[in-house]
């Protein structure tokens, strides 16, 4: 579990995005931030989270956010992921695993009864200044889209 909080400072955070485009929280200075991140690309929960994000796309930057996706999948699964569903956002390629630790969201998970280490599906709304307004822990993925813009 994360122990980022409402009202603390987003960690920086640097990667390469489906097209091997380095990208930044630098980039989104001013801007609202939709920063979502999830286990898999092509998984049903994770495709869920995606296309509801990618249908309410127009909606999400109508309000001022960019969205931007990141995984510890390669930057060559985002791209057919992208592909796949026509995402219109970016998704950042965290293979090293930095980002996801940085933010608190790589830790040990158990599934039937085995423990291992993986990405707890965590949504973060950094607001213009890279203050977190809001930390989203049980992300509806069907819904993800409606959970952020409802306030």
């Amino acid at each position: 579990m994360t122990s980022l909080k409402e009202g603390d400072k987003a960690p920086f955070f640097k990667g390469i995005n489906q097209d091997g485009k380095e990208i930044t929280s630098e980039d989104f200075k001013g801007k609202k931030l939709v920063l979502y991140f999830y286990p898999k690309d092509n998984t049903s929960g994770c495709t869920a989270e995606a296309c509801s994000l990618n249908d309410n796309y127009d909606t999400l930057t109508a309000q001022g956010y960019e969205v931007v996706g990141i995984s510890p999948d390669s930057a060559g699964s985002h791209q057919k992921f992208i592909a796949k569903y026509n995402l219109a956002f970016n998704l950042i390629a965290d293979t090293d695993k930095k980002i996801l630790e940085d933010y608190g969201v790589w830790a040990e998970k158990s599934m039937y009864g085995r423990k291992y280490m993986g990405v707890l599906r965590t949504t973060f709304i950094i607001d213009e200044q890279g203050i977190i307004e809001r930390v989203i822990t049980k992300v509806n993925t069907k819904n993800a889209a409606e959970q952020i813009l409802k306030k």
